[in-house]
């Protein structure tokens, strides 16, 4: 399928807040098990909750009630909310039966366990235990009045009880539900959109070192089971005959330690940069914003150990951000460390279009001698410019040797 289809979907899909996008078990998998690589405890005796999820469907909830003793959980904690379309579908114990085939419009629950034991008798335990136990432990399961919203009186209290959040949360009400968790200082691991990096309400935290991205799938994209009746997916699932589509701008956001924030870049000197970079070879020094008091650095391996000044790097960064190497001042729109403003500006683009905009203020602009014959530019005044964007601003915590600082 077209990838310009399958984008259309998904844009369309956010538009109308259709966030059914149900994330793999192995995707779950390598993600939590890289947080035990750095910590084996980081899950043990704690309280995990997951608030988007059919407890009898979500693959979070199958992962840790499988590895519940691996991990040492006190307690998992599911909620489900009404009529998710894909909730029974596998795990069911009859929760949505009618008779004769029939499935009922599914209800919101809540699933509680707080130990897992071999109940099949085959020496181990594991998930098969876990559908044992729920089906002959109808108690384990409540019915939320609240209809499930992680919002809901009933859901809220549950939060309170956890230590830790996963979950895949609704991509629409990303901001909401990041908002819920810090309110309630939680733990948490959960997917979200790529671009919610600069969205107002998440950048801060990521500045503030309060929330960061998870150990896998950055910049690469993930795999989701969506329902039967969604148009616009990429793939059917051998194994399970579920549809499955990839959502490029899809990533972990967490604020529990994790290993790859402790490795500090190995980087070169501006003049080594200079001399063996590829994207900078030829060049008598780095390019500088015309906007903002920071140069320009096209990737992560360019960045310039003997530089102290501010910054401007892709945030395709922060997966390589150790942040006792660098600190986080703003980014593009942080307008207070705009060094100028522009008025109404000629946009020229590839076609040779122009229109007058004000779009030279949204972004990073580098002043050039010349127009460029393969990018969209700018005039103001007679002069040209060219833009940059997602660009965040660090610079270095590190002192640096007496006499090697450049401004």
């Amino acid at each position: 399928m077209a990838s310009k289809s399958l984008n259309r979907g998904l844009g369309a899909a956010k538009a109308a807040k259709q966030d059914e996008f149900y994330t793999q078990y192995i995707d779950i998998q390598k993600e939590v098990e890289a947080y035990l690589e750095h910590d084996a405890d980081t899950f043990r005796g704690k309280v995990v909750y997951c608030n988007c999820d059919d407890p009898f469907e979500s693959n979070f909830f199958k992962y840790f009630a499988a590895n519940f003793n691996k991990l040492g959980l006190k307690k998992l904690v599911t909620t489900s909310y009404d009529g998710s379309p894909i909730a029974g579908a596998q795990l069911t114990f009859g929760e949505y039966d009618e008779g004769n085939g029939k499935r009922q419009k599914p209800k919101a629950l809540a699933v509680e366990i707080d130990e897992v034991k071999d109940v099949t008798g085959d020496g181990a335990s594991g998930i098969e235990d876990v559908k044992l136990f729920l089906k002959q432990n109808p108690h384990t399961r409540t019915r939320l009045a609240g209809g499930g919203d992680f919002r809901s009186t009933e859901c809220v209290e549950l939060l309170k009880q956890a230590d830790i959040v996963v979950t895949n949360p609704p991509f629409s009400l990303f901001r909401e539900y990041v908002a819920l968790l810090v309110e309630h200082r939680k733990k948490f691991l959960i997917i979200g959109n790529t671009n919610s990096i600069t969205y107002k309400e998440i950048f801060p935290l990521i500045k503030d070192n309060g929330l960061w991205l998870g150990c896998t799938n950055f910049n690469v994209g993930m795999f989701f089971e969506v329902p039967d009746d969604w148009k616009h997916f990429h793939h059917i699932d051998k194994e399970t005959g579920r549809k499955m589509a990839r959502v490029s701008a899809s990533c972990w956001y967490t604020n529990l330690d994790h290993g790859r924030r402790h490795h500090p870049l190995n980087l070169m000197t501006m003049a080594d940069n200079l001399r063996f970079s590829k994207n900078l070879r030829g060049k008598a020094a780095y390019d500088r914003y015309d906007n903002y008091d920071a140069i320009e650095v096209g990737t992560y391996k360019e960045i310039p150990i003997d530089y102290d000044g501010m910054m401007g790097v892709p945030v395709t960064f922060l997966a390589k951000h150790d942040p006792s190497q660098f600190e986080i001042l703003g980014y593009e729109k942080s307008y207070h460390l705009q060094t100028k403003k522009y008025e109404m500006q000629i946009q020229v683009d590839k076609a040779g279009k122009r229109s007058s905009v004000t779009k030279l203020n949204d972004g990073v602009a580098i002043k050039v001698d010349r127009p460029p014959t393969d990018k969209t530019y700018y005039i103001v005044d007679g002069e040209y410019y060219i833009q940059q964007y997602k660009r965040i601003f660090i610079r270095h915590r590190r002192t640096r040797p007496a006499g090697k600082a450049k401004k």
